[in-house]
């Protein structure tokens, strides 16, 4: 039937291509799993190990010092948003941890508490406080020091509840594979930014599709692996709709209280926003490829990192709504 003159009414759907691409993997993953798994024909375990590190050399390039220095002095947003990504959410996740046990199989729950545990994210939280107006000075300096922190703190942590679910894990050993990793990479990027900053600055699309072609390979590796050892034949479509409603639990729950906290302390408007979207978000470009190092050659890893990847999207879906109702 054709249309008379005039635009249609409907907005056309945007389709989230890292979402597709994610899903892409994870269905190559069940397929085949011999081709990405660790050893397997494409030997993309060694590829994963170099990339994670290439990203965040590009992610030190690109950090801005300067909104550093600017946002440095709001001690009030920093302790706020830090005391939930580091404090209340990990203890959310511990009750999470500890009252799914019964019900889900290992790892699931361990996921649970690890989705609680990592960074908060760094592109997301600045881009969404700055679509509503936010303090993007003080996102940046929030979303940059949860990522040092995360270093340490995530294996430390994760550590906790590591032991009671059956996994072995050396803390020091584990804060000196991801340092190497993640933080050196990234303080070398820092130290060439005079350098680097504009070549690779406009050239953002790009450095962009390696970062999520990095966490896609990733995903990729690790859903191999838990396909190969027939860790999803074990796991019931109740136990993963258990696992999503529990995730959505816990998001709503952050959100929620971070929202109560910044407001009891009387932080402004602009400081509101973005203690909401720093405090109640998790990273999965930090999260998955230390999940990676503390988890490698872990079977279970893919399960490890579903809650976190059902964390993730619920965090986008909801930050654009949150970031438009701000606007309006």
């Amino acid at each position: 039937m054709r249309r008379q003159g005039g635009k249609s009414g409907l907005a056309p759907v945007r389709v989230d291509g890292f979402l597709v691409a994610l899903t892409l993997a994870i269905v190559a993953a069940a397929v085949a799993p011999e081709l990405g798994a660790t050893g397997g024909t494409l030997g993309l375990d060694r590829v994963v190990k170099y990339g994670i590190a290439v990203v965040f050399f590009l992610h030190g390039v690109l950090l801005p010092t300067e909104s550093l220095a600017r946002g440095i002095r709001n001690w009030r947003l920093h302790a706020l948003v830090n005391a939930m990504t580091f404090g209340l959410l990990p203890l959310l996740g511990l009750v999470a941890f500890a009252a799914s046990r019964p019900w889900l199989p290992e790892p699931l729950p361990l996921g649970l508490f690890y989705a609680t545990a990592v960074a908060s994210t760094i592109s997301s939280c600045v881009a969404l406080t700055a679509v509503a107006g936010g303090n993007v000075a003080g996102a940046v300096f929030n979303a940059t020091l949860s990522g040092i922190l995360g270093v340490f703190l995530t294996p430390a942590l994760t550590s906790l509840v590591a032991t009671t679910a059956g996994l072995e894990l050396s803390v020091i050993d584990a804060i000196r594979a991801i340092a190497l990793q993640v933080l050196v990479p990234m303080l070398a990027g820092q130290l060439l930014r005079p350098w680097l900053a504009g070549p690779l600055g406009r050239r953002r699309a790009a450095v962009s599709v390696v970062d999520r072609a990095s966490i896609v390979l990733v995903v990729y590796v690790a859903f191999s692996d838990s396909f190969r050892a027939g860790v999803w034949a074990q796991t019931s479509w109740t136990s993963l709709a258990l696992t999503a409603t529990i995730t959505l639990a816990l998001f709503a729950v952050a959100t929620i209280a971070v929202l109560r906290a910044a407001r009891a302390i009387g932080l402004p408007r602009e400081d509101e926003i973005a203690a909401l979207f720093c405090g109640s978000q998790k990273s999965l470009a930090t999260g998955i490829p230390v999940a990676s190092v503390l988890f490698a050659g872990d079977p279970g890893l893919g399960l490890v990192v579903l809650p976190l990847l059902l964390y993730h999207q619920l965090q986008l879906v909801a930050g654009a709504v949150l970031a438009r109702r701000y606007l309006g």
